[in-house]
């Protein structure tokens, strides 16, 4: 009796073994548990040169938008425009109610103290694209590497080059804090890159102006079933916002012509209405002209989708995005 008993205790713990395996590999999968995937960390060392300088310069404080999380801005402006000797000192950011701890965006300025002078150049490329931090951990996906890991090899090596560039800036940071189970959770976000990452046909203008869509437009592509409609719902010192539509349907930017465009990024107003500084035009009126054409002309082949936002208007539920915003109710 005893060894059945024993028998019958033995197959239980393996049945139960088997189902939770099952249940662990058809839900969350095992990378929580394991820890993320990630490949080592090299000695490589991009070359220095003025003109991965000047182009590093150019996505940083243009089309990358890091300057939005990792540098102080004042947003009583219109543009939001930097706080002076602070640039990519990072910050403690202003994350929803909902998030699951504090969110800081760290200092990238090479201060000894506070910053990166520390961290080797593959691990900054690392953290970019691969979302692992210098220390071997996760980073918080609200750093869009799920973005940037379509940012070629060479438009890489210019932003470290222009990060080891910047002038050291001692700014003391808290650690960003995510609580229990959620800093388990987003372990099976990162993704090694192992392969090279070309750049697109600088020539075809479609082309170009789809590879600075995908690495720069992140905010209005956060619904899977609505690519590019908008649907990102935005709270902080600018306000309580959400992102809009930008394909060619009439609830999007179908009215604009390239004019428009150009001039809606120039001077962060549509018209005469003006554009909430959480949209950083202040930033994208860096890029040239041909880039913004470039832009526009890869939104205008996106499929038109229908969700329609009005940040005019008060919240209402929208069945589409199935998060409340102005004009919520028109979808």
């Amino acid at each position: 009796m005893k060894k059945k008993l024993t028998r019958i205790l033995l197959l239980s713990v393996f049945a139960l073994g088997l189902v939770l395996a099952l249940v662990i590999s058809f839900t969350i999968g095992w990378r929580p548990l394991l820890g993320p995937k990630m490949r080592a960390a090299t000695d490589r060392k991009f070359e220095r040169t003025p003109e991965r300088l000047a182009r590093g310069r150019y996505l940083v404080q243009g089309l990358l938008g890091c300057e939005s999380c990792h540098s102080p801005r004042d947003f009583t402006q219109h543009g939001a425009p930097l706080v002076d000797g602070m640039e990519l000192s990072g910050q403690e950011l202003l994350a929803a109610p909902e998030f699951p701890g504090t969110l800081v965006a760290p200092n990238l300025t090479p201060d000894p103290v506070t910053g990166s002078a520390s961290w080797t150049d593959d691990q900054i490329a690392r953290a970019i694209r691969e979302g692992i931090k210098h220390d071997d951990t996760t980073l918080f996906p609200a750093m869009p590497y799920g973005e940037y890991k379509t940012l070629s090899d060479e438009d890489l090596a210019a932003v470290v080059v222009y990060l080891r560039s910047l002038q050291p800036v001692r700014n003391p940071l808290p650690p960003t804090t995510v609580n229990f189970p959620v800093r388990y959770l987003v372990r099976s976000a990162p993704e090694p890159i192992t392969t090279p990452v070309p750049g697109p046909d600088m020539s075809n203008p479609v082309a170009r102006g789809k590879y600075m869509v995908s690495v720069g437009c992140g905010c209005h592509n956060v619904v899977d079933a609505l690519p590019f409609a908008g649907g990102d719902h935005l709270a902080g010192p600018w306000g309580d916002v959400t992102s809009v539509n930008i394909t060619p349907d009439p609830s999007g930017i179908s009215y604009y012509t390239e004019a428009t465009f150009l001039s809606t990024i120039h001077t962060g107003y549509v018209g005469a209405r003006k554009l909430n500084s959480i949209m950083p035009f202040g930033q994208l009126r860096n890029l040239n002209d041909d880039d913004l054409k470039a832009i526009f002309a890869y939104l205008h082949t996106l499929p038109p989708i229908k969700h329609r936002v009005d940040n005019t208007l008060p919240p209402t539920y929208c069945k589409l995005c199935k998060h409340k915003h102005g004009a919520g109710d028109q979808n």
